[in-house]
């Protein structure tokens, strides 16, 4: 089948994006009326500067973040996360561990599913939870979201579409909306 090379290009540089870009678009998103400073974004994230730079580099070139660095794609993005997360950047339930709950096991999404459901955590040794553990989206995820509730309950929600089965990518795609909602009316 033939593709416009305007969407094959789309194509290709969406796969370039890394899941810190994913994080780094999601903190963005966070508060809409802040002029981000890579500084604050490095320090926010813990990642280097460099790596910030080279971040909204590719996500510029994806068309997730305008050509100011300051203003997110949301219909891009959210588009994105749930229709192209999963396959991108999957995850896999693994081993029984400690960590910080995430998926379908934090707000907002576990207010969706009965109590006593499996837990999924980021496994982490100050976790204080047993669970299923889950690889974060990125390495500095468990740290970054302790004093950043709205960015842990965005990544749990990544974390529902990267693991869930269709009532689930549901539920979390229709609270990904709702947040989304409120960056745009920022």
């Amino acid at each position: 089948p033939f593709q416009s090379t305007n969407k094959k290009h789309k194509m290709e540089t969406l796969n370039e994006v890394l899941p810190q870009d994913i994080v780094l678009l999601l903190k963005m998103t966070t508060n809409s009326k802040i002029t981000w400073q890579n500084v604050a974004l490095s320090q926010s994230l813990q990642v280097s500067g460099k790596e910030i730079t080279e971040s909204i580099e590719r996500c510029i070139k994806a068309r997730l973040l305008d050509q100011t660095n300051q203003e997110v794609n949301i219909a891009a993005l959210q588009e994105f996360l749930v229709k192209r997360i999963k396959e991108r950047f999957p995850a896999q339930p693994g081993l029984y561990g400690h960590g910080i709950p995430t998926a379908f096991s934090a707000s907002p999404i576990k207010e969706h599913f009965y109590k006593g459901t499996k837990e999924f955590v980021w496994e982490t040794l100050k976790g204080t939870v047993k669970g299923q553990t889950i690889e974060p989206l990125y390495r500095t995820v468990p740290e970054i979201i302790k004093n950043d509730s709205e960015l842990y309950e965005l990544l749990v929600i990544v974390d529902a579409l990267r693991i869930g089965k269709s009532q689930e990518i549901e539920i979390a795609t229709n609270e990904l909306a709702i947040k989304f909602a409120k960056y745009s009316r920022n």
